[in-house]
């Protein structure tokens, strides 16, 4: 159904009232697949996968890839497809951009700290999701001594709105004492500096190209696309967001994690214990 039919149907409830049933942005609920023609959306794919495992691929790494597997692509039309999907490999690399005048890029902070309890730290970052005929953002807000999913949002732009939405909403939750992103320009906006700098929460950056400063981040992309998004066929946003909706509570209260003795981040984020780790605890 086109918008104006949307909005100009008899007896209609209002488009923003549905959204906001939803939790959807009204640009969410109008949104067409992304205008990649079906070759470059199976580049994109492959990018992806290749990309998830290993992340210090660069372009003409990435183009030696896709050919090896077959495809005719040039450097050129992989660096247009990872800039878009928001790609960068790992290696020290000059800086080739600077951020716009009113951004302000932070030290890190994080370089030999011992993170030992929650809501110590809290990090982010934004991965591409990719759906039946088009593409989506994914931007998770993580608690690093947890592992504990506070926000997640959807987008289909790279913007700074979606990003300011999940960080309202987790600041709705909890506060850290300090707050890790990359030096994109929606971290390094003044909107969402300064909404983390007037609740009192430190804001450390990682060095450009270092992916293994938010190492934790990185760890749940890889299983967010490994145990749900290379499993599933997303056909439409809301889709997306319901199946994600559903990984994300799996992840935060029954996916037990190694690192943490067996115990969900939900338990460790909380301070409790399941009663299957209290039961196991009482046969020792």
């Amino acid at each position: 159904m086109k918008r104006a039919e949307v909005e100009k149907e008899p007896g209609a409830m209002p488009v923003v009232w549905q959204c906001g049933l939803l939790e959807l942005s009204r640009s969410t609920f109008y949104y067409q697949p992304v205008g990649e023609d079906a070759y470059n959306l199976r580049l994109m794919r492959l990018i992806d996968e290749q990309f998830t495992k290993r992340p210090f691929y660069g372009v003409p790494r990435m183009t030696a890839g896709l050919r090896r597997m077959g495809y005719g692509v040039n450097p050129k039309r992989v660096r247009r497809l990872m800039r878009e999907m928001g790609l960068e490999a790992i290696y020290p690399k000059p800086r080739l951009s600077a951020a716009g005048p009113d951004h302000k890029v932070y030290p890190y902070l994080l370089k030999d700290v011992t993170v030992d309890r929650p809501d110590q730290v809290w990090a982010t970052d934004i991965t591409y999701v990719r759906l039946t005929r088009g593409f989506v953002y994914l931007l998770a807000i993580l608690d690093w001594y947890s592992r504990y999913v506070i926000s997640w949002e959807l987008s289909t732009t790279l913007d700074t709105g979606f990003c300011l939405e999940a960080l309202r909403r987790a600041l709705q939750c909890s506060k850290p004492e300090i707050f890790n992103t990359d030096q994109g320009p929606q971290f390094t906006s003044l909107d969402f500096t300064g909404l983390l700098e007037d609740v009192g929460i430190k804001v450390s950056m990682d060095g450009r190209g270092r992916v293994y400063d938010n190492i934790f981040v990185e760890r749940l992309w890889r299983s967010v696309k490994y145990e749900e998004v290379y499993l599933h066929d997303y056909q439409t946003v809301p889709a997306a967001r319901a199946q994600l909706l559903d990984y994300f509570e799996f992840y935060n209260t029954e996916r037990p994690h190694e690192a943490l003795g067996y115990r969900t981040p939900e338990e460790v984020y909380f301070g409790r214990q399941s009663a299957a780790a209290l039961a196991s605890a009482a046969m020792v």
